[in-house]
């Protein structure tokens, strides 16, 4: 691990870099946060970005069965890292198909973390696009209101909760009020 250090940041307008976010979460970002000394980081690509309570808001959905939704439990702050370029493949592929729960993400992939300005979770340098967000509202999605055929597509009852695609595990949905946003450069 590259350890943490202090770097240059450019502040952003989130919603000026709206539409770079959203392109990137459908290929995957990631979204870090810690507990204790422990950082773990997973890939994503089900987020929201909006506006609710006059708060800009990153909206994460995660499955109640993934190391990541433990730490949320403990810590209501995380950072949602976006790359700024596609060099970044290897890094989403290992973070969503190894959990935190065995593997230090960060060491093994060598990723370095700055520290951000407004919670204790760090932002990730090799995926500047930085938003740093506190929980502010998380709910358990609602079963019987999810489409039958989004069920057995996203939610097939015959995967355990370990598999790393879609598995039996349905999302809680964690809204995040985004107290800064900035490029690490």
């Amino acid at each position: 691990m590259k350890g943490k250090r202090k770097v240059m940041k450019e502040k952003i307008d989130v919603f000026e870099y709206a539409s770079h976010i959203l392109k990137k979460l459908q290929k995957g970002v990631l979204i870090t946060t810690k507990v204790n000394d422990k950082v773990n980081s997973m890939t994503i690509s089900w987020g929201q970005l909006g506006i609710e309570w006059n708060k800009p808001l990153f909206t994460a959905f995660i499955r109640t069965g993934r190391f990541t939704h433990q730490m949320f439990e403990t810590n209501q702050e995380f950072t949602v890292n976006i790359p700024m370029d596609e060099n970044v493949g290897k890094i989403l592929g290992y973070c969503g198909t190894q959990s935190g729960k065995d593997h230090d993400k960060i060491k093994d992939l060598g990723l370095t973390l700055v520290e951000s300005d407004n919670i204790n979770v760090p932002g990730i340098k090799e995926l500047p696009l930085t938003l740093e967000c506190k929980i502010v509202y998380s709910q358990l999605q609602n079963q019987e209101s999810i489409p039958e055929d989004f069920k057995s597509k996203f939610y097939p009852q015959d995967k355990g909760t370990d598999f790393p695609g879609s598995n039996k595990d349905y999302h809680t949905m964690f809204m995040g009020e985004i107290v800064g946003a900035y490029i690490i450069i």
